[in-house]
């Protein structure tokens, strides 16, 4: 379990995942030099990593969730496989062993991604479930009030003052052959230093500064903050997966996303067209949110849940024995 201090630090850097330590301790109410100890010391013990990203739809890729069911006894081969697949994200192996439950990018012109392709045909699979992401509630983490101790209102918004997300207008900006070298470097530490990336680049300072402006500024690059549930003591999750009529789509959907223990909600393709993530202490806390706070959201006409047993993939993290890991480089 955090304390206090570590929970607020988190807290700004879902807010503000760049933002220098000197600003996160001035609302943290703690030293430059404490911050940056903290932080790095929960980073070395795999806690939490800031990781930069790129926009699926630059690739002309939209985000989906995948439900794949396969034989108990092939679990552990199929779970190594899955968790190097560059495609997918925000993996786990759910209760019972014969179902592994992940985020995809894949294209939306009609093709079957090759990565669906090379599941499809893995031992021991017997199905695929593939739903689109069709609108997003709740981005992971936005309400931080929901997972551990959170700063006050004021200093969320001398963060967001002091350093506004860019409201990315028209499409996504094209990569360029020579962003390789810096978005690499930005997915191993999103909070790379400009001089650190110079150096991994071989650009100046300035070129650096001046792509991450327009990378960021089109919402090409963007950045996000894995961390493991269990270190903040949350070792009970489940995904939902929700069934509401089309006309009550947006306010079910809406609803479910403001209750607390949900992190994440998304409208999407498929009967059950909505799904959410639920972070409980344990199963009485989980059996009491569904009986109690789902059951007040009116429109729900169903659901089925599948209980996270092992997580394998945060966005851009592996999980190993309970800590974050980077990935092996794309090749």
């Amino acid at each position: 379990m955090l304390d206090v201090l570590d929970s607020h630090i988190l807290h700004a850097l879902h807010v503000a995942p760049r933002a220098p330590f000197r600003l996160v301790g001035q609302v943290v109410g703690a030293s430059e030099q404490t911050v940056a100890r903290r932080y790095r010391a929960m980073r070395r013990g795999g806690m939490v990593r800031v990781v930069g990203l790129v926009n699926p739809a630059v690739q002309g890729a939209m985000t989906s969730v995948v439900r794949i069911s396969l034989r108990p006894d092939r679990i552990d081969a199929l779970a190594e496989a899955v968790s190097r697949l560059p495609e997918i994200s925000f993996a786990s192996v759910s209760f019972g062993g014969s179902e592994i439950v992940c985020s995809m990018e894949a294209p939306h012109d009609g093709r079957v991604p090759d990565v669906l392709r090379q599941l499809a045909h893995s031992p021991g699979v017997l199905g695929l479930d593939t739903r689109m992401m069709l609108h997003t509630y709740s981005p992971p983490g936005a309400d931080w009030a929901r997972l551990g101790p959170s700063l006050p209102e004021e200093a969320v918004a001398l963060l967001r003052t002091r350093l506004p997300r860019p409201e990315p207008q028209g499409a996504p900006t094209g990569l360029r052959e020579e962003d390789g070298a810096l978005l690499a470097a930005l997915a191993e530490d999103g909070r790379a230093s400009q001089a650190a990336l110079a150096e991994r680049t071989g650009w100046t300072t300035g070129r650096v500064g001046r792509r991450m402006e327009v990378l960021e500024g089109s919402g090409t690059l963007f950045y996000d903050v894995d961390i493991v549930p269990e270190r903040l003591g949350y070792p009970f999750s489940a995904a939902l997966w929700l069934r509401t009529s089309p006309e009550r789509l947006h306010e079910t959907g809406t609803a479910v996303a403001a209750l607390p223990r949900v992190v994440f909600a998304s409208a999407t393709t498929g009967a059950e067209n909505l799904m959410a993530i639920v972070m409980c202490t344990d199963v009485t806390g989980f059996y009491d949110w569904l009986s109690r706070s789902l059951a007040s959201v009116p429109g729900i006409t169903g659901y089925t849940v599948s209980v996270r047993l092992r997580p394998l993939k945060q966005a851009a993290s592996l999980v190993f024995r309970g800590r974050l890991v980077a990935p092996a480089p794309r090749r």
